[in-house]
């Protein structure tokens, strides 16, 4: 029972995946693709953690962990470039 959940939580997951891309390529401005991918930075980490219960692998869960931690920085860079409005002199 619980692969089928699982597998089910994959096909979600991968949908989800397929539309944030597509909102990436197509998105209007930057702030839209910088929303696109954190999405994506997002559904990585539940794709991570999903296999980790799947596998019963908990290092797993560090590769999650770790992710998140560098999504957030990306997510940061970018709104600060965005902010500033382009590459900064200093």
């Amino acid at each position: 029972m619980l692969g089928l959940a699982v597998d089910a939580v994959f096909a979600m997951i991968c949908l989800a995946l397929g539309l944030a891309f597509y909102r990436l390529a197509q998105g209007p401005r930057l702030p839209s693709r910088v929303v696109a991918l954190e999405l994506i930075t997002s559904l990585v980490i539940g794709t991570v953690a999903v296999y980790a219960i799947k596998s019963g692998v908990e290092e797993f869960l560090d590769v999650a962990i770790v992710t998140g931690l560098l999504g957030f920085m990306a997510t940061v860079g970018f709104a600060r470039y965005i902010e500033k409005g382009g590459p900064r002199n200093d």
